[in-house]
Parts: C-alpha cells; sequence; structure tokens
C-alpha cells in the first residue's frame, strides 16, 4: 500500500511538474505533506532535507556568490566585456568559454548571468547585433562549468548528499568529493567550448533584429505605456496634429483616454486638455526627454493606489523576472506591485511578444522584462531582491574595492581546505561566510538576501521523495525491470541508458527532481549489474545537471529565453547536438575513470 500511495504521489508531482500548474517548490512542499499524511514516511524522514549537509553547504554558497558579486570581485570581467577590446561575436563566446564557464564552477551560475545579461545586450546593442547570438551560449558555458566542481550546481551537492543516504540504506559507500566530477567534466568541457565558438554560431537565431529587440536594447518601438498630460504642460490646447510631440519626437499615439471615454485614431483635430491620458509607443529615451521637459508624466495608478516617491532621484531600469521568483503567477494590480516596490511598471516585453493588454492585468511568468521608473533607494533594494534581476548598473551598488581582495581570497580559502579533505564542505563554507561578514564584504542583513530560499525550498522538500523510493521498494523495482532489459548489455550501454533517461526527465522537470527521482534507481542498476553504483551517479548528476534542449530544464535557460527572443525550436536545434554528444561520452568517460 506504501508503494502504491508513493506511485500516485510521484505521479502528481511529475504531472504537476510538467503542465506547471504550481511552482516547483510548491509541488515539492504538496509531495512532502502527502508523505507525511499518508503515513509513508515519518515527519523526521520527509524533513531530513532540510538538515541535510547540501542545504546548509547551498545556503551558504549563495552567501559567498553575494560577497564576491558585491566586492566587485567580477568588474574587471565586466569591464572586459563591456570594452572595445570584444570586436566580433566569437571573441565573447571565447571569453566565456575562458573565463566566465570556469568561474560557474566556483559561483553559482544564476547571479553570473544575470549580472552579464545587460553587459552582453549593450554590447551587441553597440554593434547592431541581435542579443540572440550570444545569450544562449552565455547560459551553456555556466552549465557545462556548473560540473567542474562538486560546489558548482545545486544539483551536485544534492547528489552528493543523496548517494550517501542510498548509499547507507543499499550498503555501499556514497558522496562525492570536490573534485570527482573533474575528470569527466574537464574533457567534456573542452568539447563543449569547442563546439560553442564553432559549431553554435550556425545554429543560433537572429532575433530581434527588426525592430523586436528587447527592452534593454532600446528600439524605437519598444516600450507601451500609458502617460498624463499635466495641466502646466505646453500639450494643453493643442491639437495632437500641431503638436511638438509628434514633430520633434518618434512618438505614435495608439489612444486618447479622457474621463471615460476612450478615442482611436485618427485623432482630427481633437484639442487636448490637462488630466488626459495617451497611450504611447516610443522608445525610452524619447520617454525620459518628455519627462524631463514636464510635457507629459507617468500616468497615475489606479484604484487610489499610491504613486512612486522620490521623483527627483528616479531611474528608469530594465528587470528580469527569473525561475522562481514569487511575483509569477499573479498580476501587477495583485501584487500591488506600485506599493510593494516603490516602483512604476512603464512596459513589459515577454520573449518577441510586446505585451499590449493594460500592464495592470498581465499576468506576470517568469522570464518576463519589465522596464522600470523607480527611485534610486528603491532600485538600490530591488538588487538585493531575489525575485527581480535588475538589468542595469546602479550607481554606487558595490562596496568599496577594498574588500576586493580579501574577499576572493576568503573564497579560495574555502576551495583549498575542503579540497585538500582539511575540514568538511559545509564547515567550510560556513566559515566562509562568517569571514566576509567579519571583514566587511557580507553585512549580516545581506545573508537572508542572498538565499534564493525556493531553491532551498524545492532541494529540502523533495529529499523526502529518494527516502520513500528507496523505503517502499518502488526503486528496487524500476531497477529491476531495468536490470531485465540491460542484463546483458555492456556498462558503456547501461550508463548510456541511465544518462539518456535522466536528462530527458530533466528538459521537462526541474533537475533537483531528476537527481530524487532517478538516482536511487540508478545505484540499485549497478548493484544487481555488479557496476559501480557510484558510476550510475555520476551520469544522473551530470544529466540533471546539463538541459540544453528547453528553458525549463535550468535556470539560466529560462533567464535568457525571453532576452534573446528565442523560441523553443530554437533551443531545440541548438542543443540536441550538444545532448547527444554528452549522452555519448559522459558514459564512455565515466568507464573510463571507474574502470567498468
Amino acid at each position: 500500500m506504501d508503494a502504491l500511495v508513493t506511485l500516485l504521489i510521484l505521479v502528481l508531482a511529475i504531472a504537476l511538474f510538467i503542465t506547471a500548474a504550481l511552482p516547483p517548490e510548491v509541488v515539492g512542499l504538496l509531495a512532502m505533506g502527502l508523505l507525511m499524511a499518508s503515513g509513508v514516511l515519518s515527519p523526521a524522514e520527509a524533513l531530513a532535507g532540510f538538515a541535510s549537509p547540501a542545504v546548509i553547504t547551498l545556503l551558504a554558497m549563495f552567501a559567498l556568490s553575494s560577497g564576491l558579486f558585491r566586492s566587485g570581485a567580477l568588474d574587471r570581467l565586466r569591464e572586459l566585456m563591456g570594452g572595445n577590446r570584444m570586436k566580433q561575436p566569437r571573441q565573447l563566446i571565447q571569453l566565456f568559454v575562458l573565463a566566465i564557464g570556469p568561474l560557474a564552477g566556483i559561483l553559482a551560475n544564476t547571479p553570473i548571468v544575470a549580472t552579464l545579461i545587460p553587459v552582453v545586450e549593450a554590447w551587441c546593442q553597440r554593434r547592431g547585433l541581435p542579443p540572440s547570438r550570444l545569450l544562449l551560449p552565455l547560459s551553456t558555458a555556466t552549465i557545462l562549468g556548473g560540473t567542474l566542481t562538486l560546489i558548482g550546481t545545486s544539483t551536485n551537492l544534492l547528489a552528493n548528499d543523496l548517494s550517501r543516504s542510498v548509499g547507507e540504506e543499499m550498503g555501499f559507500n556514497g558522496g562525492l568529493q570536490l573534485l570527482t566530477l573533474t575528470p569527466i567534466a574537464l574533457p567534456l568541457y573542452v568539447l563543449g567550448g569547442a563546439y560553442l565558438i564553432w559549431v553554435a554560431p550556425h545554429l543560433l537565431p537572429e532575433r530581434n533584429r527588426d525592430g523586436l529587440e528587447l527592452l534593454a536594447s532600446l528600439s524605437r518601438d519598444g516600450y507601451l505605456t500609458e502617460v498624463e498630460v499635466p495641466a502646466s504642460s505646453i500639450l494643453v490646447g493643442q491639437t495632437l496634429h500641431n503638436s511638438r510631440l509628434q514633430r520633434r519626437f518618434d512618438v505614435d499615439v495608439l489612444e486618447l483616454q479622457r474621463g471615460g471615454e476612450r478615442f482611436s485614431p485618427p485623432f482630427a483635430d481633437r484639442v487636448l486638455s490637462g488630466g488626459d491620458r495617451l497611450l504611447l509607443r516610443c522608445s525610452r529615451a524619447d520617454l525620459l526627454r518628455l519627462q524631463q521637459e514636464h510635457t507629459v508624466s507617468l500616468a497615475a495608478p489606479a484604484s487610489g493606489e499610491q504613486g512612486v516617491e522620490g521623483t527627483a532621484t528616479q531611474r528608469m531600469v530594465e528587470v528580469l523576472l527569473p525561475a522562481g521568483s514569487f511575483l509569477a503567477g499573479a498580476s501587477l494590480r495583485e501584487l500591488r506591485f506600485r506599493q510593494r516596490f516603490n516602483a512604476t511598471v512603464i512596459a513589459l516585453r515577454r520573449g518577441q511578444e510586446l505585451v499590449r493588454e493594460r500592464l495592470g492585468q498581465v499576468v506576470l511568468r517568469a522570464g518576463d522584462v519589465l522596464l522600470l521608473q523607480a527611485p534610486l533607494d528603491s532600485l538600490r533594494g530591488l538588487q538585493a531582491s531575489s525575485d527581480l534581476v535588475v538589468m542595469d548598473k546602479i550607481e554606487h551598488e558595490l562596496p568599496a574595492t577594498a574588500k576586493k581582495y580579501p574577499t576572493i581570497l576568503i573564497g579560495l580559502a574555502v576551495l583549498v581546505v575542503s579540497g585538500l579533505g582539511i575540514i568538511p564542505l559545509v564547515a567550510a563554507a560556513c566559515l566562509g561566510v562568517v569571514a566576509m561578514v567579519v571583514v566587511g564584504s557580507l553585512r549580516p542583513g545581506d545573508l537572508q538576501q542572498a538565499v534564493r530560499w525556493e531553491l532551498i525550498l524545492l532541494v529540502g522538500s523533495l529529499y523526502g521523495f529518494s527516502t520513500a523510493l528507496v523505503k517502499t521498494g518502488l526503486a528496487e523495482e524500476v531497477a529491476t525491470q531495468l536490470v531485465a532489459l540491460t542484463a546483458d548489455w555492456p556498462a558503456y550501454g547501461v550508463l548510456v541508458t541511465i544518462y539518456l533517461i535522466a536528462t530527458l526527465t530533466t528538459e521537462v522537470m526541474s533537475n533537483a527532481a531528476a537527481v530524487v527521482l532517478w538516482l536511487p534507481v540508478a545505484a540499485r542498476i549497478g548493484l544487481d549489474l555488479h557496476i559501480d553504483p557510484m558510476a550510475c551517479v555520476v551520469c544522473i548528476v551530470f544529466a540533471a545537471s546539463w538541459s540544453f534542449i528547453t528553458p525549463f530544464g535550468y535556470q539560466t535557460n529560462l533567464m535568457v529565453f525571453g532576452p534573446g527572443g528565442y523560441r523553443i525550436q530554437d533551443m531545440v536545434r541548438y542543443g540536441t547536438p550538444l545532448t547527444i554528444l554528452a549522452t555519448l561520452l559522459v558514459p564512455l568517460l565515466t568507464v573510463w575513470q571507474f574502470g567498468l
């Protein structure tokens, strides 16, 4: 009965993951609650994931990464990317491969990609190139680099803990060391880098070239926004046809609202009055100039909502809704966005689509890019949020660079003492966080803001699923069926099968879910076929960490999907050769490393 209940909960969770009916972390909490309520797991077993070394290490690594970013450790890299030395797209991709990918082996790749998206977009804008030529290689380089060390991704850390737990249940020595993955990851990283430099440019599309660039590219017709004509505006008493609005500025007026009436073009000789609302399509530069000259102002919020304060120091910036943001799934009006963040949403783009609905009613999705106007203080506050990624550099956003070198030394010390086995990784990471607070790279208040809590909830809640699969015998049953299929196959064929199943699962579910689902099954297959179970575990780690075919399998793919204007078929064409290459070579190198 427990096995049947677990199977039903598993099927429900998979359906919710694939349909995205609920956020992944909510699905994890639902599954955990049902496993406890049904009696399959005790509360201690179900909640063990939140006390696991993987979760604590992940918490500390988020803080360490935040300290390195805040200290300005990546400023030199951003300066190099944004400078004039990089003249061709291939040069920038080479920089991704040589510098940014390896960096993802020791830092969380999500903030790396979030930091560099606006730098890449600005580079593309100056050279008249579509960002779709570069953003997917940026994401891919960080995904490939994330497997160079154990701390590169949360997936690696989760697999490490699960392999120890499953090993205790099944009777083998589980667990990964800091550099266990490196002998396999390094040659594959070289091959993947060559693919990015020489093959990917022929497969990447040219999206957003004809006036469809996203917000950061500031295309002429990039924004739809509502403005109000102040009583003191020089437009009052003039017709749109005769006003300086369309003579001096490259602006299209799409709608005029007066009281409860709405008028569409042509407006003939309709005279403008104070309080009229206009729906404009224009560039960000023109909109800013119109505001500075008090020709128009941003339309006042509806429903009595308060407006943005601090107008004397306001800035316009683009922000990205990352995967896992609590804002996804709700409209701006439901969120009371203006009050919550003291910021006005001026426009929104979703991939190549310019959203033309009333902005307050649009339901936000992960990957959306918003143009905001807000005071500098509010924007600096947004930079510390994990629910919005500010895609412009704000003045004084980083502490004094005097903190840079002590911070880098602390990060290196964490790697060295854990890599040499002097102290456990989780202890090194925790001590590193404390050291950064002591030297001033991090403030105590920064720690909570640095953590991506949705990922912590997902990892912690799904951890118990693996326990349930082993405890109820489901993992053994699935493994038995696969063993019957592959009993006469060589070790390489078995590992290819394990890798293929796990990588296809990752493309439609979260990578954490793929690890939890298949790691115990893979370990049991290894034991039954007399293959080192850790070889099977390593294949699962790579399969779950590497997602190249869809934007859903890995968070950085989703982050670049909207700004790049990509379509699903673009990612399938670009990622399929890389997936085939990994499916064939990861098992081959695993066979070599484990002497199978």
